[in-house]
């Protein structure tokens, strides 16, 4: 594709309906060269040069300026499609620095939408690179930019965005805040629902069983699959009962979080949204995992499978999922080098931030090395795990992550601080240690 040139258009039919050369409309400030690189799409010309030519073409300025504008648009454009396809082909960083540079341009030619459109772009890649806190301060300031200048980028898809980072970075009070405020928002204004807003409670919904609010989570999830299915949007009801198949694995419902899993999935495979595909091929995984009896050999087809993927598509923070899923799965099938390495790639897809992600991976770690008996490596791992997880804010998450560390305390023989570490998974999920009052006759060393 070549970029837009009706400027140059015009400008050369005009000197030639006055007879005039390439030199002589260049006068003493131009050169014959410029002019010519000018006609033929290569220069972008200063608003003084511009005046300068329409006088010499006896036309006013704004007739020459607003095909500047128009080329300007239009060349932003085509450079804002390469920058999509750069990243929907998984080269991030190619596209930050092309959304970024359209950012720049959009600014300093005052077109406000193809700006807002650059910043769109430039927050995913950023998400894409794993830097989760930046990306998620960028979709904040979308958000506060007039709706009149998002033009195409729905605030919807910005709050979706932000709620996927803040619930990766485990900060699930702040996403619940954005996506209820937006939905408040979208009541008072009477908006009827849309494949977006479906998608925005559905993410709701996954916040609030992150969480540990399951009962708001289960009421939302039905709300969401109602909603989607009157609007008979395969995507929405996708979304809707992808989320709710998270909130019935939550509540330990494996079966039931299966059927609904694999119905998303099949939704979500009839379109061309690769990288959600392999997201949920990598939910399903770790349903399979923690089914009884689970099925390792289905869940590493499925892990391989979304990896492929990924590879291609997704961010770090994904394949940093299916590290660690693939790890389990190893670790269940008895293959503990396998384990060891997978669990190592997904830290090394993770950034800074990823408290939660990062404490999976490492009590997966921790597990193998246990297997292997290297006890002392699994101890230092545990340590390590346990940092990650007083610094995370998901307390259901957090809760089973705690359960898990304390396995593998009891498993090293470290059998007190596993009774600290079930202490600490009690606390995540609501329970307040109340001192007993033991009377003094059923005292150890205090009977008759």
């Amino acid at each position: 594709m070549s970029a837009p040139n009706q400027l140059g258009s015009r400008i050369r039919e005009m000197r030639r309906r006055l007879g005039l050369s390439q030199a002589e409309l260049a006068g003493s400030e131009l050169s014959a060269s410029y002019v010519s690189l000018l006609e033929a799409g290569k220069r972008t010309p200063s608003e003084e040069v511009l005046r300068g030519i329409a006088k010499r073409l006896n036309c006013e300025p704004d007739y020459l300026l607003e095909c500047l504008n128009e080329d300007q648009s239009a060349s932003l454009d085509l450079d804002l499609q390469f920058a999509e396809l750069a990243l929907a082909s998984g080269q991030p960083k190619a596209a930050l620095e092309s959304f970024e540079a359209s950012a720049e341009r959009a600014e300093a030619a005052g077109l406000p939408n193809q700006r807002v459109l650059a910043q769109w772009g430039v927050a995913r890649a950023v998400e894409n690179l794993g830097e989760l806190e930046k990306a998620a301060q960028k979709y904040d300031a979308l958000l506060r930019v007039r709706p009149s200048e998002r033009g195409k980028v729905s605030g919807f898809l910005v709050v979706v965005a932000l709620c996927r980072c803040l619930r990766e970075l485990g900060d699930m009070d702040r996403g619940i805040e954005a996506a209820e405020r937006t939905l408040t928002e979208m009541r008072d204004l009477k908006i009827i629902p849309t494949v977006e807003s479906i998608e925005l409670v559905s993410t709701l919904v996954g916040l609030y069983a992150e969480r540990g609010d399951l009962h708001t989570a289960e009421y939302l999830a039905q709300e969401a699959i109602a909603e989607a299915e009157g609007l008979d949007d395969r995507r929405a009801v996708g979304a809707a009962y992808w989320n709710a198949g998270l909130v019935a694995h939550r509540n330990g419902r494996q079966q039931e979080a299966a059927v609904l899993v694999e119905r998303a999935l099949a939704m979500y495979s009839e379109g061309d949204n690769e990288r959600a595909v392999a997201r949920l091929q990598t939910a399903y995984a770790s349903v399979l995992l923690q089914t009884q009896p689970p099925r390792p050999e289905r869940a590493r087809d499925l892990l391989e499978q979304a990896r492929t993927r990924l590879e291609q598509l997704g961010g770090a923070v994904d394949l940093a999922y299916v590290e660690t899923n693939l790890a389990r799965a190893e670790l269940q099938l008895g293959d503990y080098v396998a384990a060891i390495e997978h669990a190592r790639s997904g830290l090394d897809q993770l950034g800074t931030g990823h408290r939660l992600q990062t404490a999976r991976a490492l009590l997966v770690l921790t597990s193998a090395h246990c297997e292997r008996g290297e006890l002392d490596e699994a101890r230092r791992l545990q340590e390590t795990a346990a940092l990650h997880l007083e610094a995370s804010g998901a307390s259901r998450q957090s809760a089973f992550a705690w359960a898990e560390l304390a396995e593998s305390l009891t498993a090293t023989g470290d059998t007190e601080r596993a009774l600290w570490a079930y202490r600490q998974s009690l606390t995540q999920l609501g329970h307040r240690h109340v001192p007993v009052a033991v009377p003094a006759a059923e005292r150890p060393g205090q009977g008759i």
